[in-house]
């Protein structure tokens, strides 16, 4: 009797390490296909992606230029900031950063033009620090306040002389209208939506968007 409760038990063994093998040759089969698969997308257009006057930190040479078609208001978007702003320090040095409009929000144009104002005075991520920060306040889609984003701009030191006129004006509606243009011909509809060497990532997320970094790093 025992001894056949070792043979059991030595079969159910080995048909969990089979299981476990056979699993483990499925994953890489599936990694391989979607590797394969993303190598046959072709790269967006770069001159859709990135513009000169374009907002971006990182060397302009980095070996890896991350787009992210972004809307102020938009509550993903604020979610994924911390990620972005993680990656951008763990990879500081190989990595740009390239921000472009998507407005999708009543208020979207309001806090772009903000973003474009702390910019002239050297202030961009600052201010886009301060508006995903304060979000909730200004950007509640039931009840908004977009009155208090110069307050957020005198927290952080602006000169509130400059920034009210470039803030209050039409100065800046024309990029930010260039920019929802470039994203409808790339098929952007949503944000945060990325870029990592034109290459469109498919999942949000940390490890996703890390991984697609590193891909591009190691090529």
């Amino acid at each position: 009797m025992r001894r056949e409760v070792i043979v059991v038990a030595g079969i159910a063994l080995l048909a969990a390490m089979a299981l476990a093998f056979g699993a483990r040759l499925y994953r890489n089969a599936q990694e391989r296909e979607r590797q394969a698969a993303a190598a046959q997308v072709p790269a967006a257009d770069p001159a859709l992606l990135v513009h000169p006057d374009s907002p971006s930190k990182g060397p302009r040479d980095a070996k890896v230029t991350i787009v992210e078609f972004l809307d102020p208001e938009c509550e993903s978007c604020r979610a994924m900031h911390p990620i972005v702003s993680r990656l951008m320090s763990e990879y500081a040095g190989r990595v740009r950063l390239v921000v472009r409009y998507l407005p999708l929000h009543p208020n979207s144009m309001v806090a772009a033009s903000a973003l474009e104002a702390a910019g002239e005075q050297g202030r961009y991520w600052e201010m886009l620090d301060a508006l995903f920060a304060n979000q909730p306040a200004w950007g509640d889609h039931h009840a908004p306040r977009p009155d208090l984003i110069p307050e957020y701009a005198r927290q952080i030191g602006l000169d509130m002389g400059a920034f009210q006129p470039s803030f209050e004006g039409i100065k800046h509606r024309a990029k930010v209208e260039r920019d929802r243009a470039d994203a409808e011909k790339l098929g952007v509809i949503g944000t945060p939506s990325f870029f990592v060497n034109g290459r469109r990532l498919e999942q949000l997320g940390y490890q996703p968007l890390k991984a697609l970094i590193d891909e591009e790093l190691a090529k």
